[in-house]
């Protein structure tokens, strides 16, 4: 990369755990459709998470984006003339877009006229001008604008209470595809197609008529001139998989792939085939579906986890592979390594064990790592991810990679909620919202201690974002169970968040509660770590963004508040970011103080 990287006298003096923060990583790079030797990526090159641009043809590798917290929001136009990136305030993700020639030059708003706000999605036409632009806010829920070239102002076309987004714009730049949860449940979308007048052309809605909602996302519209055909994600087998729906005449075409687990796609650039990526059991590999033939191709990557993938014009494919033990690159079907950054090189870490564990809604995937050649019990740290609708998988992590450099086992569950194992894992939790997951939790956890893997005197509940969430209301409601607690970004006081957070939040909640506190009060005081935080008695390490949108901090001082005034064991650390940081230094330092609280604060 032409950027210089930050000098490092003393690299081989480093940890480990630090060297893999620092390690300059790159994101899976976008290509301009119509300018495929044009791309866009994510580094961490300067230190911090920024847009960069690169001209195959030349070489030239440009940073586009500079600022104290990081970018990492950017969409390259079609044309391959111009950098769309979102520009909030400090993490807050609150703001608007501007844009940039590819080339390079001075920033502009892209769309004078709109106020700021929550981005709800993006489509640019082939001509680099014409736009959709999604937007959120409190006051006015979702709209969705047209930008054309030569109009005064944006054209709004599309408003909502709920929450909606901009799905895809087609190859033509006549029709718009759109996201949306009028319906009121925010977990399973509908789908309509309109007109740049916002005029509809056809809807699909696979949540009414059934006693379970089941949701649709759009993957894309065909790549070819003239096709109405849009490529549309369902659940109606109870996973998710890729179908094609003509927009037009109405015809819905089955694929039916013959693949256990959730499965996704995207087009090849011709149209004639998509590229399947399938997620099964925390693994992830990719296929190509060729409509010819019907034939399904494996795509040969190493064992482990495809985080990302896109199928070039020449018919190669470029994807990021990671595993727990070998950190990420990008790789390509057609040989080689597509990105590789200067500076050191991650360290690798240990492979991850499968465990499968009898819960009370079913069997329960575990993730495990511990020390090379250790034996237990051990210390161990629950680190449980976030979302909900996510789920940990054999990829490389450097946060749990440092607690095993320093002698802990790591245990992650994907526990009901979690993605990648089904629709009724992923919706099990509603209405008793936290306390579903906690049941799977100390399932592994009580295998953990029964296998001999696990000190039970010594047990970190940690996660962050939804993990932290479940952290503090698993340290109030299982008081007797761990020993320490970290929580990043939490969610502390359930009520209070949902009256600060960004709209979209609001909205999720209220599907996954059936209603909002007014409405349901008794569940979301079931559901709050405030409820029980008198009965917390492990010491409790909390770190927040001041600016999160998502997990709001209001919130979390009303919770450490309560800490406080009965004096129990914990420590709070507030940085001037939004939900997380996009600084590496930041990262490293918040993992420092996580190891440095638990090192003071386990027994033995």
């Amino acid at each position: 990369m032409t950027e210089s990287m930050p000098s490092e006298p003393s690299v081989s003096a480093l940890p480990d755990w630090e060297k893999r923060f620092r390690a300059p990583r790159v994101s899976l790079p976008d290509w301009a459709e119509d300018a495929p030797d044009r791309s866009l990526f994510v580094s961490n090159a300067t230190g911090t998470y920024e847009l960069y641009a690169w001209d195959r043809a030349t070489g030239e590798q440009r940073q586009a984006t500079d600022r104290a917290n990081g970018t990492t929001d950017g969409v390259l136009s079609p044309d391959g003339a111009w950098i769309w990136w979102f520009s909030d305030k400090d993490g807050d993700e609150f703001g608007v877009w501007l844009r940039q020639p590819f080339t390079g030059g001075a920033d502009t708003e892209a769309v004078p006229g709109l106020a700021p706000s929550y981005p709800a999605g993006l489509a640019i036409g082939r001509d680099g001008h014409t736009a959709v632009v999604g937007r959120s806010t409190d006051e006015d829920g979702t709209t969705i604008h047209v930008v054309r070239p030569g109009s005064e102002a944006p054209v709004e076309i599309y408003r909502h209470r709920e929450s909606a987004g901009v799905g895809d714009l087609s190859h033509d730049g006549t029709l718009i595809a759109i996201e949306h949860t009028e319906h009121g449940d925010a977990m399973h979308s509908a789908l309509r197609v309109v007109r740049l007048d916002g005029s509809t052309v056809a809807e699909l809605d696979d949540t009414r008529g059934g006693e379970e909602e089941l949701g649709l996302e759009v993957l894309g519209f065909a790549p070819v001139e003239g096709d109405t055909r849009l490529l549309v994600g369902h659940q109606r087998r109870g996973r998710w998989e890729p179908m094609v729906w003509d927009v037009v005449s109405g015809e819905q075409t089955d694929l039916a792939l013959d693949l256990p687990g959730d499965v996704s796609a995207e087009w090849y650039p011709d149209g004639s085939a998509l590229l399947i990526a399938h997620e099964f059991e925390a693994r992830a590999d990719l296929w190509r579906y060729t409509f010819a033939t019907g034939a399904l191709t494996e795509v040969e990557t190493p064992v482990g986890s495809v985080s990302g993938a896109s199928a070039r014009p020449d018919g190669s494919v470029e994807y990021l592979w990671s595993s727990a033990e070998q950190p990420p690159v990008v790789r390509s079907t057609a040989g080689g390594v597509v990105l590789d950054p200067p500076g050191m090189k991650a360290p690798a870490s240990v492979p991850v064990e499968d465990a499968w564990v009898e819960g009370p809604g079913g069997r329960i995937h575990a993730l495990v790592q511990k020390p090379a050649g250790a034996t237990g019990p051990l210390p161990t740290v629950f680190e449980i991810h976030g979302g909900p609708t996510w789920h940990d998988s054999d990829a490389f992590a450097a946060g749990p990679a440092a607690w095993v450099d320093h002698g802990y086992a790591v245990v992650r569950v994907n526990y009901r909620g979690s993605t990648g194992y089904g629709r009724e894992w992923t919706d099990a939790l509603k209405h008793r919202v936290g306390l579903i997951e906690l049941e799977d939790i100390a399932a592994v956890r009580a295998w953990a201690v029964a296998s001999g893997l696990a000190d039970p005197e010594r047990l970190v509940l940690a996660g962050g974002s939804w993990g932290g969430y479940l952290t503090l209301l698993g340290l109030g409601t299982q008081p007797g169970a761990w020993a320490v607690g970290l929580a990043a970004v939490p969610v502390a006081d359930y009520v209070a968040a949902y009256e600060d957070e960004m709209e979209a939040l609001k909205a999720l909640d209220r599907t996954l509660f059936g209603g909002s506190p007014d409405e349901v009060p008794d569940r979301f005081t079931a559901s709050s770590p405030l409820t029980y935080v008198d009965d917390v008695k492990a010491p409790v390490f909390i770190s927040a963004g001041v600016n999160d949108p998502r997990c709001p901090i209001r919130q979390i001082d009303n919770y450490v508040d309560r800490l406080t005034a009965r004096e129990a064991v914990h420590e709070v650390y507030r940085y001037d970011a939004g939900h997380g940081s996009l600084v590496v230094e930041e990262r490293i330092k918040q993992v420092g103080l996580e190891l440095d609280f638990v090192t003071r604060h386990l027994p033995g």
